[in-house]
């Protein structure tokens, strides 16, 4: 059985500065913003990913804060200085124990993301 994974929703407190926070910093495309009478649905996807994000009112019960994501990257060094030049907190590239580099940041929620260049597999 084949599945894809489309949609990731992520809990936050304010929908206005996640959605700057991933369209301006991340450079995130948005695809949908939508107001439905007292709910609100954002939806956000990082260039290249056949994945996306999703926020807004009335759709996640999790805490904000409470979500760890993963993107790769081809180049995290240019990744890295791309979001330092853009004003995001990230932590340096390191080489991980399985050969992966990673750079963590966090959204203003605090939601978790690492940034991997993964190891090349034989």
């Amino acid at each position: 059985m084949e599945m894809k994974l489309e949609l990731v929703m992520m809990p936050v407190s304010d929908a206005d500065r996640s959605k700057e926070f991933y369209a301006e910093k991340l450079g995130f495309h948005v695809d949908n913003d939508q107001r439905m009478g007292e709910q609100r649905f954002i939806q956000l996807t990082p260039l290249g990913s056949a994945c996306s994000i999703a926020f807004g009112v009335g759709f996640v019960d999790a805490k904000p804060g409470s979500s760890a994501l993963l993107l790769v990257v081809e180049d995290i060094d240019a990744a890295y200085q791309e979001l330092r030049g853009r004003g995001v907190e990230i932590s340096e590239p390191k080489q991980m124990p399985w050969g992966a580099m990673h750079a963590d940041f966090k959204d203003p929620d605090g939601n978790q993301w690492t940034l991997q260049k993964p190891s090349r597999r034989s």
